[in-house]
């Protein structure tokens, strides 16, 4: 139990020593980039809310990198590419900056969309795909909850995206009528004059390759469903994430202890925690 508990600790740059476990995906499974989640709140305390989408985006990789239909890019290496790109302030993601990620990570698709918490204090999460390659915008959903339990919000947001989306490999034969939907801007031109995205390095069970979200233990997975986070709890994790990305282990750390504080059976916070309490980095 120990050892599948410390399957986030994969995800910090810090513990790349320790070895990591993940189910061989199927062979030529298409690549996803998640984005983090833009902050569509409304109200007096909607800024109270920005940032949260990292954490969002975070837990999101986490549930869908246990579909074998596909395999989903590590949050730290879409981090690394929005910080070389000068990406990390520069706001919403639109889908002409989903394509320029998508395709630096060498993934077909990219996943993105929104957070809300409205004037009653429920919340929404949207999300949809874009292909990296027509510029498509596809698979578009929506879960709204009335109460304040955002990783259920998660739960059901992943298995929507799991079931619903029907997505090819990079290169496969699409209809050449097919017109990119105008969202956030035309795309036809830009994405025509883009190269299509790199094809996606082999991956074994024996060797992962690193650039890929390792597979939760489907136990684990079941056991943070069912803990509860709400809003102000994700944020503050979402924060956490944010200063471990620029580097400031101390902030980090201070962050990580109050998630864990409202939130004891949370695991992403408690590994993190853990590793970076142990780390002498």
């Amino acid at each position: 139990m120990k050892r599948s508990l410390m399957y986030f600790v994969a995800l910090a740059p810090a513990m790349a020593f320790m070895p990591s476990v993940a189910a061989a995906p199927a062979a030529g499974a298409p690549v996803v980039a998640i984005l983090a989640f833009d902050n569509n709140s409304i109200g007096k305390d909607a800024k109270d809310f920005d940032g949260i989408g990292k954490g969002v985006m975070d837990i999101l990789i986490t549930d869908l990198a246990s579909n074998p239909k596909f395999r989903v890019v590590d949050r730290e290496r879409v981090q690394q590419i929005l910080a070389e790109q000068n990406l990390t302030k520069s706001g919403a993601v639109d889908a002409e900056t989903a394509v320029r990620v998508g395709k630096l990570l060498g993934a077909c698709y990219s996943i993105y969309g929104g957070f809300m918490r409205d004037l009653m204090g429920g919340n929404a999460i949207t999300a949809h795909t874009t292909s990296n390659e027509t510029g498509q915008i596809e698979n578009p959903q929506k879960v709204l909850s009335k109460g304040d339990d955002v990783m259920a919000l998660i739960a059901q947001l992943s298995a929507k995206l799991s079931s619903d989306m029907k997505l090819a490999s990079c290169g496969a034969t699409r209809s050449a009528s097919a017109t990119p939907t105008q969202q956030g801007g035309n795309m036809a031109a830009a994405v025509k004059e883009a190269p299509a995205p790199a094809a996606a390095p082999a991956v074994s069970a024996a060797a992962p390759n690193q650039q890929y979200a390792m597979v939760l233990p489907p136990d684990q997975v079941k056991k943070l469903h069912e803990t509860k986070v709400d809003a102000k709890t994700m944020q503050l994790y979402a924060r956490a994430l944010d200063a471990q990305d620029h580097k400031d282990k101390a902030k980090a750390v201070e962050l990580l202890r109050q998630v864990v504080a409202k939130a004891p059976t949370f695991g992403p916070a408690t590994d993190r925690l853990t590793a970076l309490t142990k780390s002498g980095n």
